[in-house]
């Protein structure tokens, strides 16, 4: 063999020699994942805007549903000396007038009125029959009492359609100047008739309740991550009604709690049985709710593979670069696995705590260190790999931001609150003021940024059926 050959192998033999000094392959003990469980949160309680619309035409429909007919009806002379049959003769109309109910009733009215005595055991008695036809005036006064409009009502006028007459000898005479005075007579039957025909038609009870227990039921905020979310009422409160246009408006609002579960869809806790009605003089009206931003380990560790792309750690020539980036949960703790290409060949561990940097709106891990046998096996193998140094620059990789999952649960929410219509003539509205961080929760396959949002709600609830 020439002298030239022997020179090239041994030449080669350094070569290889010294880089398998510095081409080192790292076989750490891969840490396992364990199972992850959310904990518990408490729901912070929120107030929501509930006013209840009444139209008065609504009412107008309700009470002529009630009164048809023949709508009142006395067949006994003997205890008041008076026998009445009252009929109504067409459509009642209602409307609003300064604070009040005014009620139009067309009506046809049969009064037997007995005079006379009764004495020493003779019965001395004449019975006079009067009919009056006419449009009958009411005026009511409204409160809330009982889920119902209490009312009280007084005649305000009677305009007769035909002059009122009276049966003299079979025959109907004319009576119009003493008929007038005698509105007494029926006077209190009617109104409390009116009172308790308007108190039947603007029963709300179940039109609240039924509203209230659609919205409880939880729905979906993110398909992906089967997150939901449910409203839990807790109390009504209402103040005192409000007159607008043709309506009636009762000042209502929602006491509950609002969270966001994960996993399956959770049942509704709505019990209307538990559900009372509280007057106070002012009605709050903020939301405080708690939700979940989902970001999968998968998508995390997406990104954090970006952000390792094209950088270089190390000093001099020993240098490394980290291929991908893996994470999962281990004892309350998150695993990021880096798949290291360089001096170093091989995948290490490290694990920390995950933390929120609000300004930025980003996830980081605190107190990140090697795991003991990656650390164990690098302070054999490559020991300036184990140094602070490299690891503070590799923490500067290691974290990502969660504002797209932000936005995209804004945008979610913000689609329930823009004339969202869970049921016929009830409509969501509302607007989010701030979200504020709360905490970190680890499930099996995603960090869960939990939040609190303010904002307001207002829930309208249109019309009676």
């Amino acid at each position: 063999m020439s002298k030239n050959i022997k020179l090239y192998f041994v030449s080669l033999v350094i070569i290889t020699l010294t880089s398998c000094s510095n081409l080192q392959q790292i076989n750490a003990l891969k840490p396992e994942a364990d199972d992850a469980t959310p904990i518990v949160y408490e729901a912070t309680p929120s107030f929501i805007n509930l006013p209840i619309t009444i139209n008065i035409h609504d009412i107008e429909n309700k009470t002529n549903s009630i009164l048809t007919g023949l709508i009142y009806e006395d067949n006994t002379i003997e205890d008041d000396d008076i026998e009445m049959k009252i009929w109504k003769l067409g459509p009642i109309k209602v409307r609003t007038e300064n604070n009040k109910i005014i009620t139009i009733l067309p009506l046809k009215t049969q009064i037997k009125y007995r005079i006379g005595t009764k004495k020493l055991g003779i019965e001395m008695y004449d019975i006079r029959e009067f009919n009056l036809n006419g449009i009958l005036t009411l005026s009511s006064n409204f409160a809330l009492h009982n889920w119902k409009f209490k009312t009280k009502t007084e005649i305000k006028s009677l305009d007769w359609n035909e002059s009122p007459t009276m049966t003299v000898m079979g025959r109907n005479m004319p009576i119009t100047y003493l008929i007038n005075p005698t509105l007494k007579l029926f006077k209190s039957k009617i109104e409390s008739k009116i009172d308790e025909a308007i108190e039947k038609s603007t029963d709300f009870k179940p039109n609240v309740l039924e509203a209230l227990e659609k919205i409880s039921s939880p729905f979906q905020i993110n398909e992906s991550y089967e997150s939901w979310l449910r409203i839990n009422p807790i109390e009504l409160y209402t103040s005192d009604l409000k007159f607008k246009k043709e309506s009636v408006q009762v000042d209502m609002g929602l006491k509950c709690t609002m969270e966001t579960l994960i996993g399956r869809k959770p049942e509704s806790i709505f019990n209307a049985s538990k559900i009372a009605l509280k007057p106070v003089s002012r009605i709050p009206n903020q939301i405080t709710t708690n939700i979940v931003a989902v970001s999968s380990y998968n998508d995390a560790s997406k990104i954090m593979t970006k952000n390792f792309q094209g950088q270089e750690f190390g000093t001099g020539n020993r240098k490394i670069k980290v291929q991908n980036v893996n994470l999962w949960h281990k004892n309350g703790k998150m695993v990021i696995a880096l798949d290291l290409l360089g001096s170093v060949n091989g995948t290490i561990y490290l694990i920390g705590f995950p933390k929120y940097d609000e300004p930025k709106k980003e996830i980081y891990f605190d107190n990140l260190d090697y795991v003991l046998d990656t650390k164990s096996k690098l302070m054999r193998t490559a020991n300036w790999l184990a140094q602070g140094i490299v690891l503070k620059k590799i923490e500067e990789n290691c974290r990502y931001s969660i504002k797209p999952n932000l936005d995209e649960g804004k945008k979610t929410i913000m689609n329930y609150l823009t004339h969202y219509s869970p049921m016929p003539g009830v409509y969501v509205n509302g607007k989010i003021d701030d979200i504020q961080f709360q905490k970190i929760q680890l499930t099996n396959n995603a960090v869960l940024a939990n939040l609190q949002i303010t904002g307001k709600i207002d829930i309208n609830i249109d019309g009676l059926k």
